[in-house]
């Protein structure tokens, strides 16, 4: 039981340095809050652009803005789903599963869930992509 305390400890002591740390990087990220919100249908050019920069800078920011989402302190609103896509939306693919070991979070913990349902979706969701002029059968539909 000690141990978890502690471990719970040195966890919200990492995140709250990866805010700190975060801080200003994530200003570039303002221009996407009207897509992350649902008030865009897509994201202004500007906003892949901060992403982009965030990004090349550290993960661990768009990481943690995702995990904070719900954050009353922050007075935002986010929606996950749309937060979570964005970097596809800006054609800058990233894995954000990678978020769980990046913010050191349990496994299986409410804040990580976020993540790991999100890759779970992509994963179920995978489309086969063909080159021109390829013959592609799909066995799986009955005649």
């Amino acid at each position: 039981m000690l141990v978890m305390v502690v471990l719970m400890g040195v966890t919200k002591a990492d995140i709250e340095k990866d805010k700190q740390q975060c801080a200003d990087k994530l200003v570039g990220l303002a221009t996407c809050l009207t897509y992350v919100g649902g008030e865009a249908p897509a994201p202004p050019k500007d906003c892949c652009t901060g992403l982009k920069q965030v990004l090349s800078k550290s993960m661990v920011c768009l990481c943690v803005l995702i995990k904070d989402h719900n954050d009353p302190s922050l007075n935002l609103k986010i929606n996950d789903t749309l937060a979570l896509g964005l970097p596809d939306s800006c054609h800058t693919p990233t894995n954000v599963s990678e978020c769980v070991g990046l913010l050191h979070l349990q496994p299986g913990s409410p804040d990580a869930k976020v993540f790991e349902d999100f890759a779970k979706g992509i994963k179920s969701n995978t489309t086969t992509i063909l080159q021109p002029g390829t013959k592609y059968f799909n066995y799986s539909n009955k005649l």
